[in-house]
C-alpha cells in the first residue's frame, strides 16, 4: 500500500459500474414505492434479515422514515418514534390492512 498523503491519497474500495447503476435504479424504484405508501401502515423486511413496522412518514431519494414506536431502539419512552432506513437496504416492503 503506498503511503497517503494530500497530493496521493490512498484509494481503499471503487463500486463497480454495473453494481453502482444498479443501486441507483433501484433507488429511484424504491424512492416511487415508497412515495405512495405515505401515511400507510408497512412491514419492512432489511437485506440483513431486520424486520420493522410502522407507519410511512417521510421518504426521499436516500432513506425511507417510519413511525414505530419500537421500544427495542428507543427505550420504554419513545412513542412513535422515527426509524430512519436506507433505501437499497430494503429488501420487502408489505402493506399492512
Amino acid at each position: 500500500m503506498q503511503a497517503r498523503n494530500a497530493d496521493n491519497p490512498a484509494q481503499v474500495y471503487k463500486a463497480d459500474n454495473q453494481w453502482s447503476e444498479q443501486v441507483r435504479k433501484t433507488r429511484q424504484k424504491l424512492a416511487g414505492i415508497c412515495g405512495q405508501c405515505m401515511n400507510q401502515a408497512v412491514r419492512i423486511q432489511t437485506l440483513d434479515g431486520h424486520t420493522y413496522e410502522g407507519i410511512v412518514v417521510g421518504s426521499d431519494n436516500s432513506y425511507l422514515h417510519i413511525m414505530t414506536g419500537d421500544t427495542r431502539f428507543f427505550g420504554p419512552y419513545a412513542s412513535n418514534a422515527i426509524l430512519t432506513l436506507v433505501l437499497y437496504e430494503l429488501l420487502v416492503i408489505t402493506l399492512l390492512i
